[in-house]
């Protein structure tokens, strides 16, 4: 497997676990941790050797947002150079978002600014006591433009405008009970939980499935709802056809347990 700058990736038991490892700049963004993101997620839509994808990172900070170095060398930027590389964030975000295969995050670490929407962005959010998380731009004057596109996807109106807005950072308990992250788990055991959590859907839930509700899930709140119907009858046939589908019908008419 390709050696990395700024991430180390394993493929253990059908898990492609990515770890951020930046711990010395608190795991920011930059292009080329953002490049190598978009590389090893792309490379892993085809992969048949990973089913479930946990994203972590090393060091005290699961991400700390924008590396200031680069937020200063961005003051000497033209606007076509600031507009391609706002896109290839947003195209980091997209990728997780649409991505056909379940992304858990494991957050261990503070995780602001860019660095919280991409943890929040991921399918499933774990985290341990007592770390801070929020948009935190607008304190600096910049905004939280590419993450707010899926926030207010993910929280009511009200929650996502109080966080964009204030750039209030809150707790992991204060993420957990707004509905920003999945659960809040021990240090000495989210690794253990999270592992538990994939190694179950991996074991239990079709890829095929997967896919095509992850899928659903991006596409049908843009939609009206006689569009969102349609869409959703013509999955649906299409899903009846999947070998997935076919298998999961035999083995429950038969009564046989399924492995996936």
């Amino acid at each position: 497997m390709t050696t990395y700058d700024y991430i180390t990736v394993d493929i253990i038991d059908r898990k492609g676990i990515i770890t951020l490892n930046r711990p010395d700049k608190r795991n920011a963004l930059h292009p080329g941790l953002i490049s190598e993101l978009i590389e090893i997620l792309r490379l892993f839509v085809d992969d048949d050797k990973v089913k479930i994808i946990i994203l972590k990172a090393n060091g005290e900070a699961f991400s700390a947002g924008a590396d200031l170095g680069y937020l200063q060398n961005l003051q000497h930027f033209s606007f076509d150079d600031n507009l391609a590389d706002s896109g290839n964030l947003a195209s980091l975000f997209e990728l997780i978002y649409t991505h056909p295969k379940i992304i858990i995050a494991q957050i261990e670490g503070h995780a602001l600014a860019g660095g919280c929407g991409l943890a929040t962005i991921c399918d499933f959010s774990f985290a341990i006591p007592g770390i801070k998380m929020g948009y935190t731009e607008v304190k600096i004057g910049f905004i939280p433009a590419i993450v707010m596109v899926f926030l207010l996807r993910k929280l009511s109106g009200n929650m996502a405008r109080e966080l964009l807005l204030s750039g209030q950072i809150i707790s992991s308990e204060e993420a957990l009970d707004i509905g920003l992250i999945h659960a809040i788990y021990s240090p000495d055991s989210i690794s253990e939980k999270v592992n538990l959590y994939a190694d179950t859907l991996c074991r239990e839930v079709s890829s095929q499935a997967m896919a095509t509700t992850k899928k659903m899930l991006a596409k049908i709140p843009g939609m009206s709802l006689k569009e969102g119907l349609s869409y959703a009858a013509l999955c649906n046939a299409q899903a009846r056809a999947s070998e997935d589908c076919k298998k999961g019908i035999a083995a429950f008419l038969q009564k046989e347990k399924i492995s996936w």
